[in-house]
């Protein structure tokens, strides 16, 4: 399938992803994410693999466009952790005296 990412144009199959992501070892996800066999990888490390580019050449939409037209499953931005609700002050001098 020809994909445009970076205002390159690239001929990608699904088993040639496969085949290029064989022995690369995942970087934790902390953004967008692809699933690729049975690891998951962040967005722009796979782009990075497949098209030889720097990850600032190209976003992380277009390799999401894609990687789901190749029928791989892509992953949104992991929902950030609920932010701790600030102690009230009875229970922040509980606190502190133990």
């Amino acid at each position: 399938m020809r994909c445009v990412i970076a205002r390159f144009p690239f001929d990608l199959t699904k088993s040639g992803v496969l085949e290029s992501m064989k022995g690369i070892k995942p970087e934790p996800v902390l953004g967008a994410s692809v699933t690729v066999g049975r690891r998951t990888y962040p967005v722009k490390q796979v782009g990075q693999v497949i098209t030889r580019q720097d990850r600032r050449d190209f976003s992380t939409g277009e390799v999401v466009r894609a990687m789901t037209q190749l029928g791989f499953t892509c992953h949104g931005i992991p929902p950030a952790a609920a932010p701790a609700r600030p102690l009230t002050p009875l229970q922040q001098a509980s606190a502190l005296l133990g």
